[in-house]
């Protein structure tokens, strides 16, 4: 099975968030990015557990720049087979999808695997635009996936239960929680890690970026927390109704 997991970069949860440039940029100075975990702990795990047990070949593919290699060996470390690195400017979700589909078209994968989001940006959208691209089926939010031979049978939750599916492949599909158990890299895999390859290729479609970023806030910091009297129902609803406006 060829299994090809695209692999974004986010920055680390404990992160402090700033932005430059008139709040138009995050401001990347000391920050510490990681694998996005969706694509890490799910799309990438799975594609490796289905490639242990019926052979084939994991590829993890990135749009950036140099800047991303580091994350991009992590993910080999964790057993990728191979690498690559479109090396384009991220600019936004239809940019990397037209990519990623670009490169994809003529490889014959059996299965495009990616997380259901990415924790910085939550759009949720590079899966659905590189199936429209690609003109194959995509399969969101799943969280149980199996394969056998041309036939793959898909589990998501939806409201009130689980949704199974099948569905023939090559197709797309993004990964949720429940899909597989993160993997740590041992010493072995970060040492082999380093000789794998990883092939960097230009731009591969000729397509502009459709968003444009206005400006960027950070939420309003929290305020003080206060205790109300179990016995003063008055006060709470009083509270509710003129300090936070919520009834």
């Amino acid at each position: 099975m060829n299994i090809l997991v695209c692999i974004s970069k986010a920055p680390d949860t404990t992160t402090k968030i700033q932005f430059v440039d008139n709040n138009t940029r995050l401001d990347g100075n000391n920050v510490q990015y990681i694998v996005n975990p969706y694509d890490e702990w799910f799309a990438l795990v799975r594609a490796l557990e289905l490639t242990e047990a019926g052979g084939g070949q994991v590829t993890i593919i990135n749009v950036g720049k140099a800047e991303n290699d580091p994350v991009i060996r992590k993910a080999l470390a964790i057993g990728a087979h191979e690498a690559v690195r479109i090396d384009g400017d991220d600019q936004d979700g239809y940019y990397v999808a037209g990519q990623i589909a670009a490169y994809a078209k003529d490889k014959n994968f059996d299965l495009i695997l990616l997380g259901k989001e990415t924790i910085d940006f939550n759009g949720s959208m590079v899966g659905g635009m590189i199936a429209a691209m690609l003109d194959l089926p995509f399969v969101s939010l799943a969280s149980k996936l199996d394969v056998n031979g041309t036939s793959a049978t898909i589990s998501r939750d939806v409201k009130g239960g689980v949704e199974v599916l099948e569905c023939a492949t090559p197709m797309v599909i993004s990964c949720a929680k429940g899909m597989a158990e993160a993997r740590i890299p041992n010493m072995r895999g970060i040492m082999a890690a380093r000789s794998k390859p990883l092939n960097v290729v230009p731009p591969v479609a000729d397509i502009s970026p459709l968003a444009t970023v206005q400006s960027y806030a950070t939420p309003p910091q929290k305020t003080a927390c206060k205790m109300i009297d179990a016995e003063n129902a008055g006060e709470l609803i009083n509270l509710l109704h003129n300090e936070a406006k919520v009834i």
